[in-house]
């Protein structure tokens, strides 16, 4: 989940919107969800931001709602962190010379949150922990049988306090799991499928479509054009799979 506050030109996002043109939208402070389909964006001009990635279990306690009402969704902060909480925040950050004191502005405004913060469930945890341990094999039934607790209560805590259904979340974690996928794990993308815990190729290419915006050929196109010839070296994760599908 993901909370930006910037200046200068907004930050615009163009919504994939399934069988309808993209819908655009600009922000300038904005607080993201978890996602299951694809969102891509940028800065049309000049503009500093600072970004704050939350775990999911991270987003429940300083948020205090259940995500499931952010899920798939774009909304400003002060919707949820009360009015005025984001125009005060980058006040405070534009007067800050340096960004390892905006860094520290963003973590105590958001430390001040969680003090009294609930935490979650021990059982949303550990099922939490294990499904990202296995990037999403396991089923809701051997999550239910590991974490001692019915099906539908797990799928209800799950709702609540990681944001998505429980299937969603295995998606995603499967997905994430062929796109990180070192480039000499597998000699084929049906290899890189399998291993990833899809059922065939194209069941694999289904989700790239779905949850990145591409195809994996069409991700190997994206990477190629980036400047350098490639990617930030600091990103392994699409480094490793342009160079795999280069080897294709």
């Amino acid at each position: 989940m993901t909370l930006i506050l910037g200046w200068g030109d907004p930050l615009n996002l163009n919504h994939a919107t399934q069988g309808a043109p993209a819908r655009r939208t600009a922000w300038h402070a904005m607080l993201a969800g978890l996602q299951t389909t694809s969102v891509s964006g940028g800065y049309p001009g000049i503009a500093e931001a600072v970004e704050v990635e939350f775990t999911p279990l991270g987003a429940y306690m300083c948020l205090g709602l259940p995500l499931h009402y952010l899920a798939n969704d774009h909304i400003h902060p002060d919707e949820v962190l009360g009015t005025g909480w984001s125009a005060r925040i980058t006040e405070q950050l534009i007067a800050v010379p340096d960004w390892q004191g905006r860094w520290a502005v963003v973590e105590n405004a958001l430390a001040r949150r969680m003090v009294d913060a609930a935490p979650p469930s021990p059982v949303v945890a550990e099922a939490w922990s294990r499904l990202r341990a296995c990037h999403g094999r396991l089923s809701a039934k051997e999550l239910a049988a590991a974490t001692g607790v019915g099906d539908r209560r797990l799928q209800v805590l799950f709702r609540e306090q990681i944001g998505l259904p429980m299937q969603s979340v295995r998606r995603v974690l499967r997905f994430q799991r062929a796109l990180t996928l070192p480039s000499d794990a597998c000699r084929s993308l049906a290899d890189r499928a399998a291993l990833s815990g899809y059922y065939d190729q194209a069941h694999m290419t289904h989700d790239f479509r779905a949850l990145a915006g591409f195809t994996p050929a069409q991700l190997r196109d994206l990477a190629d054009r980036l400047p350098s010839g490639g990617v930030d070296p600091a990103d392994g994760r699409l480094v490793n799979f342009q160079l795999f599908l280069r080897g294709e």
